[in-house]
């Protein structure tokens, strides 16, 4: 054998563990959190406990946001209204049907899925900033017909529904919502490694080129809208069931800010970035929780800076930190 065989052969035998290792490497911190997350309930009192699972709750839109406007290149601003029809088509079906919450959660998941695409249907052949503005309107008539059609929404004044548990207690919607978030990044994960994946970040790149290469881009996009708008729908009408009251503020453009405030301090189109950002929101919130006008002046504040400083966001930073640390 010679000496540069002897050398391949070595080379061949020690490159699986050193990949092995440095997969776990990439990945540890991803079980710390996990670990971490699930412990923390033993360390916070109920009131802590239910601002983070509120931080899950925004966290699970941002990341469903993020697969529309990061991988897909969709800035939709309608996300918020339609976590608000979920809601209220889940408090529908539990009111009328009676029993447990979970039917209408699913319903609330299907009906904001179908409203999405038929939303998609019409808006997204628009691009920029017109399928943005499309999308705002259509957030506000939703968030108008809420107000107005008192009799069945009872407007302002809020639509008692059903909790989600019968006992009284933060834990459980901290571990509900949880659990819920672990799903829906999964689903992103798993989105991005299929076929539909490839396609929508295909057509956000170049869409002539995706087109002139066999892909339907109408179809992937409007695909894609769905399934966002379906989780966006079911973390609406986990939300709704977990405060006990429904109101047309929570379709106020305000809260779409928010998620989109949440997503690009974060980090635009990661995996994790979303998580960070919406947890950092909620932090921050709960700082200044003694002035709306405050917090939305430094929410916006944040926004700015990170998109004029470094607009890889938070996620972008601890990247560039882990490369620097192993060079």
């Amino acid at each position: 054998m010679t000496t540069a065989e002897a050398a391949t052969d070595v080379m061949q035998a020690s490159s699986p563990p050193s990949r092995f290792r440095e997969r776990f490497a990439n990945h540890a911190w991803v079980v710390l959190a996990a670990v971490l997350a699930v412990a923390a309930p033993s360390v916070l009192n109920e009131y802590q406990t239910q601002v983070m699972w509120v931080a899950f709750y925004l966290a699970a839109l941002a990341v469903s946001w993020n697969m529309v406007a990061g991988y897909g290149g969709l800035f939709s601003l309608a996300h918020h209204a339609l976590a608000t029809i979920g809601a209220y088509a889940s408090a529908a079906v539990v009111i009328a049907a009676g029993g447990s919450v979970w039917p209408g959660v699913l319903a609330g998941a299907l009906v904001a899925a179908i409203v999405g695409y038929a939303l998609g249907h019409l808006t997204l052949h628009l691009r920029g900033v017109y399928f943005a503005i499309a999308t705002w309107v259509f957030g506000e008539v939703v968030r108008q017909l809420l107000t107005l059609n008192y009799e069945i929404t009872r407007g302002a004044m809020g639509l008692k529904v059903p909790y989600l548990f019968e006992t009284y207690g933060q834990v459980q919607y901290y571990y509900a919502f949880l659990i819920f978030l672990m799903v829906v990044i999964a689903a992103n994960a798993l989105l991005l490694r299929r076929k539909l994946g490839y396609r929508i970040r295909a057509v956000r790149d170049d869409e002539e080129l995706a087109i002139a290469v066999g892909v339907n881009a109408a179809k992937a996009k409007r695909t894609l809208f769905a399934l966002s708008s379906g989780i966006a729908g079911m973390a609406g009408a986990l939300y709704g069931h977990s405060i006990g009251l429904l109101t047309p503020s929570q379709a106020d453009f305000s809260q779409m800010s928010i998620i989109v405030m949440a997503a690009v301090l974060g980090g635009f189109r990661t995996l994790w970035g979303p998580v960070i950002g919406a947890v950092l929101i909620q932090g921050i919130a709960e700082l200044l929780r003694f002035s709306q006008e405050a917090r939305l002046v430094i929410f916006a504040s944040l926004l700015i800076l990170t998109l004029r400083i470094y607009p890889l966001g938070v996620m972008g930073a601890l990247h560039a930190l882990l490369r620097a640390l192993k060079r």
